[in-house]
């Protein structure tokens, strides 16, 4: 599902050039919960960045679904970010001004989905994450860990291929952290989802099929 050769990224600033990665694999195969660990600094957000072609490598290549992601023309980056990639960050990124059911309903809008599916697909999402009750409540009215399954069913409401999900419970305390992380499996699972999980947590790290470490531009199993 997601096959990474050769990855190579350098960043620049004035006369000091940092190398990120140097000739960089990955393979993660289709359904495969994948756990990716690492110092801070390590490049693991940028390592998301370029599997979602948010950045672009200095050279090397990322497949998704045998295509070659950043090959494609801008438009067409945004198209399959819409409609194969999903997100789920620290800081939950909700849109203040829309409600919860709304929220979740936006990567459905933006894919063109019927209204009548949305409001069935969402519907279902938020009983899943125990939200039903709050389709109509705005995003600063909810607890941190509210947000956060928000941003799950967001994530999942248009059933991408790829999840990414970097530090998800990073601004939750542990029990609040181990119900979502718990849930996030679950309905990456039941969809059948592929999802790069980065964290620093031992604990959710061992929830994953795979454990990978990125250390000094390479990546090891852990």
């Amino acid at each position: 599902m997601l096959s990474v050769s050769g990855l190579t990224k350098r960043y620049q600033s004035g006369d000091i050039a940092q190398t990120i990665f140097r000739g960089l694999d990955l393979d993660i195969a289709k359904a495969e919960v994948v756990a990716l660990v690492g110092a801070s600094g390590s490049g693991k957000t940028t390592l998301l960045n370029l599997l979602s072609a948010i950045d672009a490598p200095d050279s090397g290549q990322v497949l998704i679904d045998g295509t070659n992601i950043h090959q494609l023309a801008e438009p067409h980056r945004t198209l399959l970010r819409r409609r194969q990639l999903g997100f789920v960050f620290q800081f939950f990124n909700l849109i203040p001004t829309l409600t919860v059911g709304e929220n979740v309903a936006l990567p459905l809008e933006l894919t063109g989905h019927s209204s009548s599916d949305i409001r069935q697909r969402v519907t279902g999402l938020l009983d899943r994450v125990g939200l039903d009750h709050m389709y109509d409540r705005f995003p600063d009215t909810l607890s941190g860990g509210e947000q956060q399954r928000t941003a799950i069913a967001r994530a999942l409401a248009h059933h991408p291929k790829i999840l990414l999900a970097d530090e998800p419970t990073g601004n939750l305390d542990e029990d609040t952290g181990d119900r979502v992380i718990s849930l996030l499996n679950e309905l990456a699972r039941d969809q059948g989802t592929t999802m790069l999980i980065v964290t620093h947590s031992p604990a959710i790290a061992q929830t994953a099929d795979r454990v990978l470490r990125l250390q000094h531009g390479e990546l090891s199993e852990a």
